[in-house]
């Protein structure tokens, strides 16, 4: 499955070099049919699974869960920051984590916010396009979502530092990656809400907005010009901020989260 993977990991790459400003999609046939794909798992699986968990669970457990694993999170985020120079933000995070974890008995409770450090929820996707690398190709994974060729590259990355990656015992790392991802997509309920009333191609919508936010968190909300950077081509009107796919938490929320639920 490993090889597999790879190989179309490496097969994105060398499509990466048919993208431009103009034409962010290349892929655009494919990536609509593994989009509809990713549609109908979330309309039966994900999304029923997250409407149960939101009335089932109160409130406070709801937000102590989503607390856990935004603080282990943040430790990933201070590597990231350190790998882009940014040591002063780094510092921060790692005050957030320490904060979190000792206070906030480890990391249910967001005592770092209330002290004002801020979260800046970074990374390796991000990290790589600091230092210059271009998205590339835009991509939709199967269950994964959204992404690009850049941040293809970092989502295995991203991977490995999800708190599940460091537990051995298979059915404990299961049960918390369902559960990381049963948080994530119950807090995304009400955005795709609102985006399966607003977008008459939800394809088009969630492409635009991902790639939008992406470069927006790559250069800090502020990016250059569009004449200066070959990342995207300009739109009509500003995308609000919406959701990548109910799996962008399987890698951190890039990027995040990265999922286009109902």
């Amino acid at each position: 499955m490993r090889r597999a993977a790879l190989c179309a990991l490496t097969a994105a790459a060398l499509l990466a070099g048919c993208a431009t400003a103009q034409r962010p999609d290349p892929l655009e046939p494919l990536n609509r049919k593994v989009f509809a794909f990713n549609e109908a798992v979330d309309a039966a699986v994900l999304k029923p699974t997250a409407e149960a968990y939101r009335a089932v669970l109160p409130t406070p457990a709801q937000i102590a869960v989503s607390n856990f694993f935004g603080n282990l999170k943040d430790a990933w985020s201070a590597v990231n920051l350190l790998l882009q120079g940014r040591v002063a933000d780094s510092l921060s995070d790692v005050m957030r984590v320490g904060t979190n974890t000792v206070f906030g008995f480890m990391g249910v409770m967001d005592i770092a916010t209330e002290l004002g450090f801020e979260r800046h929820g970074e990374d390796f996707g991000q990290t790589l396009g600091r230092w210059g690398v271009p998205p590339g190709a835009y991509i939709v994974w199967p269950l994964l979502g959204p992404s690009t060729v850049r941040d293809s590259v970092g989502l295995p990355v991203d991977m490995l530092a999800t708190p599940e990656s460091l537990v051995n015992v298979s059915v404990t790392r299961n049960s918390m990656t369902a559960l990381r991802l049963v948080s994530t997509r119950a807090g995304l309920l009400s955005t795709t809400g609102l985006l399966d009333d607003i977008a008459l191609d939800k394809y088009a919508f969630v492409r635009t907005a991902y790639l939008q936010r992406r470069r927006s968190l790559v250069y800090d909300g502020n990016p250059p010009e569009e004449d200066d950077e070959d990342d995207l081509p300009p739109v009509a009107a500003p995308v609000p901020e919406t959701p990548a796919a109910p799996a962008s938490a399987v890698a951190a929320e890039p990027p995040a989260s990265r999922a286009s639920g109902n």
